[in-house]
């Protein structure tokens, strides 16, 4: 079966990849297995060497990169370059510091010496999603490679070309051979890799349904697995926060990558007396984005990867309308080529509604009013995600105090949730388990070795 890259812009395929069989994944994994020994021994020093490269492969074509990631799934291109400059700084970041997380922990114990250090496992497949082609692959390969394990990625079929594109950023940086390779396969023949005996671990980064069955299969065989699923994520507006700063970040918040990241701002939870300004405020910010075609510098607000998405996000809103919610703000799919859809906010959403409950892929906002700041956590912590949140207030002390009540693996005061290759990243609940990024992701995919010499 074909991998077809389709621009969202204007729906037409652009290219078409032959899928792999299952004899020529099954080969490839093979050999990036047997190049792990080799990359396993090399000196981390040496590794950092070739990240660091990596990285400036990463910026001397971060425009390239930018037009790709444009043209297979829509991402503008200003938030291109930025995602391509940020794979540099991750690669930048654990050359650096790799070898601190790394370095082997003393122990007390009976013995006349014992210490804690940190084994590769072996080859990693990485299992990732369409939306942040380059960066969500990087945040997961950076640190299993410079571990010492080798990494195989099977990425999303709408995006080969990103596939490719990042193999050869490895390539170009001057990594062995076979080191990380990229399988062209569909979703039918992930199982195989994951219960081939050379794969040691899985990362995915997906839906909660791709997450149930690679974990499902992973368990099967006894693999370690990190997963890093949706989101829905509250933004808490106080009585006392800044409130034309919170909605001129919030409307960024949900729209950036056109409202398609798990860490996006979804739910934007207000605390009663400053409702309707907020409101109001967050209103018109939404609609003074600028939506339009992903090449164009000044476009703000991309077309949606694919024409199902655009269905699933507009079913969501219809669902909400006709159970009683309001549309503040756009309310359905954008006219003409591509697979745009408007800006919208929806106000009256409530429980029974599928915009209360499921996570909105795409640049549509539910606002809702809390009467107080318990009930504003409440809400927040009233859907089945864990990804992140964040909290407005004029007093960090008490937004402090209420992000500590908040489930979520990350929860940022006056500021827009955001990956940072400094502190970890991971979900609770049904947005998953595991943390990638800092020293917390670089050990996910290690044997945490105990050494004693008596």
């Amino acid at each position: 079966m074909p991998i077809e890259s389709i621009n969202p812009a204007t729906g037409e395929v652009t290219e078409v990849f032959e899928e792999w069989t299952a004899e020529a994944a099954d080969r490839v994994v093979g050999q990036v297995h047997a190049a792990w020994p080799g990359w396993r021994d090399t000196a981390i020093s040496e590794r950092a060497v070739l990240m660091r490269e990596a990285g400036e492969v990463l910026r001397g074509r971060a425009d390239e990169y930018a037009g790709l990631m444009a043209r297979e799934m829509g991402k503008p291109v200003t938030q291109g370059r930025a995602e391509a400059e940020k794979c540099a700084w991750a690669c930048d970041y654990y050359a650096e510091h790799a070898a601190v997380h790394l370095a082997d922990q003393p122990a007390e114990s009976d013995g006349s010496k014992a210490w804690v250090a940190f084994r590769p496992l072996g080859t990693v497949l990485a299992v990732m999603p369409w939306n942040f082609p380059f960066w969500q692959v990087f945040r997961c390969a950076v640190p299993a490679l410079m571990a010492g394990n080798t990494v195989v990625l099977k990425h999303s079929s709408n995006v080969p070309g990103c596939a490719l594109a990042i193999e050869e950023v490895f390539r170009s940086a001057g990594f062995p051979e076979n080191v990380f390779r990229t399988l062209l396969i569909g979703s039918g023949k992930v199982d195989a890799v994951i219960e081939s005996s050379r794969v040691k671990g899985v990362a995915l980064t997906g839906s909660c349904e791709a997450g149930r069955r690679v974990a499902a299969v992973a368990g099967r065989m006894l693999k370690k697995t990190v997963l890093e699923l949706g989101g829905s994520d509250p933004f808490i507006v106080l009585a006392d926060a800044d409130l034309e700063q919170a909605a001129r970040v919030g409307a960024v918040a949900r729209c950036v990558n056109s409202g398609q990241s798990c860490i996006a701002a979804k739910r934007f939870i207000v605390e009663q007396p400053v409702y309707d300004r907020f409101l109001e405020l967050f209103a018109r910010e939404m609609a003074a984005l600028r939506v339009g075609d992903p090449l164009d510098p000044a476009t703000q607000v991309g077309p949606l990867a694919r024409q199902d998405l655009v269905e699933e996000l507009h079913g969501q809103v219809t669902d909400a309308v006709n159970k009683g919610a309001e549309t503040t703000l756009g309310g359905t799919p954008m006219n003409g080529p591509g697979f745009y859809y408007q800006p919208t906010v929806l106000t009256g959403v409530r429980p029974g509604m599928r915009a209360f409950s499921e996570e909105l892929f795409g640049p549509v906002a539910v606002v809702m009013a809390a009467r107080d700041p318990d009930q504003a956590v409440a809400l927040a912590n009233d859907t089945l995600f864990g990804l992140g949140g964040s909290v407005w207030t004029g007093d960090p002390e008490k937004g402090a105090a209420v992000a500590a009540r908040i489930e979520a693996g990350a929860v940022f005061v006056n500021g827009m949730v955001k990956s940072d290759p400094r502190l970890p990243f991971g979900g609770v609940k049904e947005s998953g388990y595991g943390r990638e990024l800092a020293g917390f992701g670089i050990r996910e995919f290690v044997n945490i070795q105990t050494v004693w010499i008596g």
